[in-house]
């Protein structure tokens, strides 16, 4: 009953984790917001808000389309990583050998807490498993994760673009597009705050002071 349990929550785990999609928003918002403040530098007239909407959305669709393919590479890589460890271990009949490349596989930050007897049940089990596929794989998931990233970084646009969309006036539109990006920073890291079990309005004021010290660069260079 707990084993099924087990698998039910597994099963329903998010394809993408806090840290994941807050780190992509993180990025969205960054990428848009210094967009944003270049062009605002450097565009006039009546359809200066549309340009900075289309160039910061082109900005961000393209770097949401090589983050997503590049989350598929980096996916795919450590599968198959994972995939020849395990061929390797079930050619090999050498059980030291097999202990030895699960022992350079453990991160250093972990390794006084796997003993040769927790690793050699590890790897009992890795040759023992007859369902291990020929190769690595993409799954149904690792597409969905990608799709998210995409999406995720598109969206971020929209909070530091649509203010000059809205308003004619160019320098009230910026101060009110770094006003909601300062305050979805905020949001992004108190909720990376609690996440990692430290306080979450700290951890939202740091974030926001990132976003200021970028801001302030903008504007340094112009924006």
């Amino acid at each position: 009953m707990l084993a099924e349990t087990s698998q039910e929550e597994r099963a329903r785990e998010p394809v993408l984790d806090t840290v994941d999609r807050v780190s992509e928003l993180c990025f969205g918002l960054f990428m848009a917001l210094t967009f944003v403040g270049t062009v605002s530098a450097a565009t006039g007239g009546e359809d200066a808000g549309r340009k900075m909407l289309y160039t910061a959305l082109g900005c961000n669709l393209a770097w949401g389309l090589a983050d997503a393919v590049m989350y598929l590479v980096r996916t795919i890589v450590n599968r198959g990583r994972r995939h020849a460890l395990a061929l390797a271990i079930q050619r090999d009949y050498d059980a030291a050998a097999g202990l030895r490349a699960l022992r350079d596989r453990v991160p250093a930050a972990l390794d006084s807490f796997f003993s040769d007897a927790d690793l050699e049940s590890i790897r009992k089990r890795i040759a023992a498993n007859d369902r291990l596929p020929e190769r690595a794989r993409f799954v149904r998931d690792d597409f969905l994760a990608a799709l998210g990233i995409f999406i995720i970084i598109v969206l971020s646009t929209f909070p530091v673009a649509l203010p000059f969309v809205i308003l004619e006036h160019v320098p009230t539109a910026l101060l009110i597009s770094r006003i909601l990006t300062l305050a979805m920073l905020f949001i992004c890291g108190y909720a990376l705050g609690g996440y990692a079990g430290w306080r979450g309005w700290k951890a939202g004021l740091s974030m926001m002071a990132l976003g200021v010290l970028l801001t302030m660069a903008i504007i340094a260079l112009g924006g």
